[in-house]
């Protein structure tokens, strides 16, 4: 697949996650296989301020490549502002991609006419699509909903209306804001869209294990595949994907140990990124991903959340490893299952 002059080696994508794809899970997903990561979104408005939150957001090593920055707004001219920020980078700090929020259904998103609200505004979107595109020297894409409710399901049009202002990808999430993240995706809506247009599409939403994600290219025709929910705690869903793909080999799930290892370095990586305060907030959601499934694991997400510091977690972490080795337990393999949306700020 390739997207603008951006070529990805491979379909399988890690999607933006609002509070969740911080720099160290970008990283692990790329070392299980991802073939492009995404940043947090970030607001368009505080990349032109120069705001320094906005700007450690969009911070990210040079084995996340190739990597997208999501920006979210409403106004074409701020959203052209940001992109010249971002265009403009040192070679070093300028991400490969810069993707458009249009799908967030969260309501402090959508009432600053951002994210899902842009749906409603077909003609906004092309506007916003142009201005960006016309100062930038990196592809543009966008990430959008079928529609604002099923009564609006304009993707068709929408993806229309990226492709001819100047969009070099569309990602589509099955669902309408509506749904949400409840009942099933309509992917039929996804290869509706792949007919209309002749821009990369990737389909997003429903897409648990390596076989729905081989089931969706297969049967919407959709060039990608993005995967959020599925990734929580289990980065490796991408390399039994490839393994199936690739090869027609259905890999085992990670063990407990590789669980819990993944988990102590994750957050060793937190540490240094994003400093011991915020690695011990941040890392009990995560933490709560790696461990589903284990024995016991109600009992040490209790505890996990308590931690006050990361080092404790560190501790706690190891200790559980040895716990469950003493069992005979290093090796216990749950089944992966897609992880519940508590903790996170879900992007669209």
């Amino acid at each position: 697949m390739k997207i603008g002059n951006v070529q990805i080696e491979s379909p399988f994508v890690l999607a933006p996650l609002a509070g969740v794809s911080d720099s160290p899970f970008r990283q692990l997903a790329r070392e299980q296989g991802a073939a492009a990561v995404y940043t947090e979104m970030v607001s368009a408005d505080g990349l032109v301020r120069g705001n320094q939150a906005t700007m450690d957001y969009i911070a990210f090593e040079p084995q996340e490549r190739p990597i997208g920055v999501q920006l979210f707004g409403s106004d074409p001219a701020v959203m052209a502002d940001a992109t010249r920020v971002l265009s403009e980078l040192p070679a070093e700090r300028r991400p490969d991609i810069i993707d458009i929020n249009m799908g967030c259904p969260v309501r402090k998103v959508v009432t600053r006419a951002a994210g899902a609200a842009l749906l409603q505004d077909v003609p906004l979107i092309e506007r916003i699509v142009a201005a960006m595109s016309a100062v930038s020297s990196l592809p543009v894409t966008a990430k959008i909903r079928l529609g604002w409710d099923g009564q609006s399901r304009n993707v068709v049009d929408v993806a229309r209306a990226l492709e001819g202002a100047g969009a070099a990808a569309v990602a589509i999430h099955a669902r309408t804001r509506a749904e949400k993240f409840e009942g099933t995706a309509h992917w039929d809506m996804i290869a509706e869209a792949k007919k209309a247009i002749g821009i990369p599409v990737i389909g997003n939403g429903d897409v648990r294990s390596a076989a729905d994600a081989v089931r969706m290219l297969e049967t919407t025709g959709c060039d990608g595949v993005m995967l959020g929910r599925a990734a929580f705690g289990d980065p490796w869903v991408f390399k039994r994907i490839l393994a199936l793909v690739e090869r027609g080999e259905d890999l085992p799930p990670p063990t407990a140990e590789e669980r819990l290892q993944a988990g102590v370095r994750h957050l060793g990586m937190l540490v240094r990124t994003a400093g011991e305060s915020v690695a011990a907030k941040e890392m009990r959601k995560h933490v709560a991903w790696y461990i589903k499934g284990l024995p016991h694991s109600a009992r040490v997400r209790e505890q996990v959340n308590h931690t006050r510091s990361a080092d404790e977690m560190m501790r706690l972490l190891q200790a559980y490893l040895s716990e469950l080795a003493s069992h005979g337990l290093e090796h216990f393999t749950p089944e992966p299952s897609a992880a519940p949306l508590g903790g996170m700020r879900a992007s669209g």
